[in-house]
């Protein structure tokens, strides 16, 4: 794996924010939910979508904090216009595990 400098590092905007609300994505080719996540008052409301179906069910995921990547450009996913990514860990068998705060913290609050 290459290395990378702190520079490097820095250009990533890893923000937290909160889901607000999730909706089915049938049209996916993967299944997946649309996310609406606010990440704070500076960077605002933005969508992805996320391919954690496995794990996580809507119930499971509205309020949960999790930690996403927010200077991506847009991506086109189908009918969907997705603006951040939202982080986990592939897990050997496919799952993602989300990447979460273990504490409640302010939304749009960057990862040092």
């Amino acid at each position: 794996m290459p290395e990378i400098s702190w520079d490097d590092f820095q250009k990533v905007e890893l923000r937290v924010g909160t889901i607000m609300e999730v909706e089915a994505f049938p049209e996916a080719r993967r299944p997946a939910w649309k996310l609406t996540v606010d990440f704070g008052e500076e960077l605002g409301v933005k969508r992805a979508s996320a391919q954690i179906t496995d794990l996580y069910a809507i119930e499971d995921l509205v309020g949960k904090q999790v930690v996403g990547v927010v200077n991506f450009p847009r991506k086109q996913i189908g009918p969907f216009m997705s603006e951040c990514l939202v982080t986990g860990f592939v897990t050997g068998d496919g799952p993602v595990v989300l990447a979460v705060p273990d504490r409640k913290v302010a939304n749009g609050l960057r990862l040092a």
